[in-house]
């Protein structure tokens, strides 16, 4: 990289002469948020004035303040390599570090660990070891016992977990297209939605028996070495947002970075070793979500340092490509929970709603709720028992219409709470239902689609005769009742249009089908099964 893109302080600190101890050459390697100068015996890192939302380094007086957190709290797992905070300054041009001068910049400082045993290269050449992985489990078993926490640590981590999803979602958006894909991008969203709803319970019990604590935040292979024991560095000193969080955000991150890097079956021996040694019987079931996660804070990161200047061209496009690669990873993770998806019809009488229906569970095995049937079933009947009421009267009054759609918005309820998908028949004509009905898909974490069916009056006519003529359908619809319909009904425009599938109740069934299905696929693409 050429010198002069990196700042002065950064440029004149390449100079061997710049140190108090003696250096035959420096290195430098860049992060997206640090300038790390291998020095030597040494390691100086400085951080760069740069404010992600999730970080600020953006004054000198951050910049200090944060360099003396990262020693203190890197002094619980690594307390020999951190040898305090240096002063980098100016004497007449002169730049040194803790020499004499104008302080301009701060710098954490540590002892340098041998390059060979740190954990990523030693994965790379296969000598990492399952005893060697189940002594790691333990060290942050036991790190993680003795780690703060109270309820207010474990409230807030709860909170903060959730707040940094969607912190995440915000932040990739100016990605999309070109580190994440749109149906990546999807995938995670509804994934994320789906594990908060469906595992709510489990979430509140880890707050409870203060699973969240004071952890490292930024676990991975390249901040371990197995060297006088084994020093585990490099934490979140930024952010205690990202610091206090569940246990299994810690063991989730290195067993994540263990698969990207090839390692799976390590992966599983560390998240083995360290649910039997920490007595965490309950971490298996969140794993994934931590995973996948961890994956997608890489995969942000990954992209920020792709389209950093001062990054090397080659550097820039390897970002890129890991980026990738992570998104990859964390939608991969997602396929552990599929979200469930809550479609409803909406539409006239015999504008085609129940034959498309029957349709799409044939193609899906998803199971539908028919509003015809729980009415009739509220009212004591079979389904095909004929009930020819005037409009809104007897069992199609508006008290008995109310009862019907509460009934089947709670029948759809159950499901979605099994993590099953449901399609609700039935005529949805006015708002407050399919706001309703949107809502329950938004409270399960399940995803939402509302079809709405046309057709016209002479086709509706066509096909109520022949519905009358042939029995069997448990709709007692007639031709006033369609009329009556289309004046009440309320086109469903407050639905998002990405959720709004218009079918064309005219056109051939198996048509009709196909469209539907791309759209419910492009909706929520990890919901319908492959033969769909």
């Amino acid at each position: 990289m050429a010198q002069s893109v990196l700042p002065p302080v950064i440029r004149a600190l390449l100079s061997p002469a710049a140190y108090p101890h003696p250096v035959d050459q420096v290195e430098l390697i860049q992060t997206h948020i640090s300038y790390v100068l291998l020095a030597g015996d040494h390691v100086y890192k400085i951080k760069k004035p740069v404010d992600f939302g999730f970080l600020d380094f953006s004054s000198l007086g951050k910049r200090r303040h944060y360099c003396r957190q990262e020693v203190v709290l890197n002094s619980r797992l690594c307390p020999d390599t951190y040898l305090g905070v240096a002063r980098i300054r100016d004497r007449d041009g002169r730049i040194t570090v803790d020499g004499a001068g104008k302080v301009i910049e701060y710098a954490v400082h540590m002892r340098r660990l041998p390059g060979e045993r740190m954990m990523d290269r030693m994965l790379e050449s296969g000598e990492v070891t399952n005893a060697m992985i189940r002594a790691l489990a333990a060290r942050l078993a036991e790190f993680h016992a003795r780690s703060e926490t109270s309820r207010r640590i474990a409230e807030y981590g709860d909170w903060a977990i959730r707040f940094a999803w969607a912190e995440n979602l915000r932040q990739w958006a100016d990605y999309i297209g070109d580190t994440i894909s749109e149906e990546q991008d999807r995938i995670l969203r509804a994934y994320g939605e789906a594990f908060f709803a469906r595992e709510r319970d489990l979430m509140a019990r880890r707050v409870r028996q203060r699973r969240l604590r004071d952890c490292h935040g930024d676990l991975r292979s390249d901040s371990i070495c197995f060297s006088n024991g084994i020093c585990i560095y490099d934490c979140i000193d930024f952010n205690r947002r990202l610091r206090y969080t569940d246990v299994a955000g810690d063991v989730g991150f290195l067993a994540m970075d263990m698969d990207y890097r090839g390692h799976q079956e390590l992966a599983v021996a560390f998240l083995d070793s360290y649910v039997e040694l920490s007595g965490d019987p309950d971490l298996p079931h969140v794993i994934d979500f931590y995973k996948c996660y961890r994956a997608c804070v890489r995969g942000k990161v990954e992209g920020f340092r792709s389209r950093a200047p001062e990054v090397p061209p080659g550097q820039r496009r390897a970002a890129a490509r890991a980026a990738e690669r992570y998104f990859r990873l964390a939608c991969g993770y997602a396929e552990s929970l599929p979200p469930a998806l809550l479609i409803i019809t909406c539409g006239l009488t015999a504008s085609g709603k129940s034959a498309l229906v029957r349709r799409l569970e044939e193609a899906t095995g998803i199971e539908a709720v028919s509003s015809d049937v729980v009415r009739k079933r509220l009212a004591g009947l079979v389904p095909s028992e004929r009930r020819f009421e005037t409009f809104e009267g007897g069992i199609y009054s508006p008290q008995f219409t109310e009862r019907t759609y509460a009934t089947l918005l709670e029948e759809g309820r159950e499901r979605l709470r099994r993590g099953q998908s449901v399609i609700l028949d039935a005529s949805f004509l006015r708002r407050e239902h399919r706001r309703f009905a949107a809502g329950l898909a938004a409270e399960e974490g399940a995803q939402f689609a509302c079809l709405e069916f046309r057709a016209s009056d002479e086709t509706v006519r066509r096909r109520l005769a022949r519905r009358l003529r042939e029995g069997g359908d448990p709709s007692d619809a007639r031709w006033e009742v369609y009329v009556a319909q289309k004046r009440r009904l309320q086109r469903p425009s407050e639905v998002a249009p990405e959720r709004l599938i218009v079918v064309d109740g005219e056109r051939p069934l198996d048509r009709a089908a196909r469209q539907v299905l791309r759209r419910l696929r492009s909706l929520s693409p990890l919901s319908l099964p492959e033969k769909a």
